[in-house]
């Protein structure tokens, strides 16, 4: 169970105001409306989450190396918990022709509003319950999504993602190491109910069976 970064740099990519985050509109009135996962959350203003979510390859080099840390092949499955609009799997089969892959969200607008090359192999669900048979994946990513869930969902969660993989999986979840980094944090998010340090998640890996690869994002 390594850790593997693979996101880092399109994360840093993005400059984050953080004290306008909480001086600006309400938190809580942001947050709630974050958590509908509806337009405000992914076309909306920055206020409430992404400002307006549109393919623009930013997901390509991670997929590239995806593609080739796990050798991934044509005929393989992959799976993606918290797909979102679906970008990444998009770009995963532009880096692997013929790979099958399919995608979960809890959010019915982002899977409305997805990719239209994926659409049709894209779930609406939640990651506590995933509908696949056991080890019907040769991968299984989440990237992002994870701490987005309640300590009891997020213990079915891994559980389920461990479940549905055959051998390989990666998960990319937010973390700090540090006071700054828990306030950034903290400021920021509108969607986090699992707030843990690093050692707090490997404590989580271990205790649901989780072997796949992980890595985290920080606020610094």
């Amino acid at each position: 169970m390594p850790y593997i970064d693979f996101v880092t740099p399109v994360h840093t990519k993005t400059t984050r105001d953080y004290l306008a985050r909480v001086n600006g509109r309400p938190k809580a009135e942001v947050a709630q409306l974050a958590k509908q996962w509806g337009y405000d959350y992914w076309d909306g203003s920055r206020e409430t989450g992404y400002g307006g979510m549109r393919y623009d390859g930013r997901w390509k080099a991670v997929a590239e190396r995806l593609a080739k840390h796990y050798d991934l092949k044509a005929g393989q499955r992959v799976l993606d918990i918290g797909c979102g609009k679906g970008y990444l799997l998009y770009d995963l089969t532009q880096a692997v022709p013929g790979l099958e892959v399919a995608g979960l969200d809890i959010s019915g607008y982002a899977i409305e509003h997805a990719k239209e090359e994926v659409k049709p192999f894209l779930h609406q669900g939640h990651a506590k319950e995933l509908p696949f048979a056991d080890k019907s994946f040769d991968l299984v990513i989440s990237l992002n999504t994870l701490h987005n869930l309640y300590n009891y969902e997020l213990d079915p969660a891994l559980r389920e993602m461990q479940r549905v993989t055959k051998t390989n999986a990666y998960l990319v979840v937010e973390s700090y190491r540090n006071e700054s980094e828990k306030a950034n944090l903290l400021y920021w998010q509108f969607t986090c109910e699992a707030f843990c340090t690093p050692a707090e998640w490997e404590w989580w890996f271990k205790q649901t069976g989780y072997t796949g690869d992980y890595s985290f994002i920080y606020f610094e």
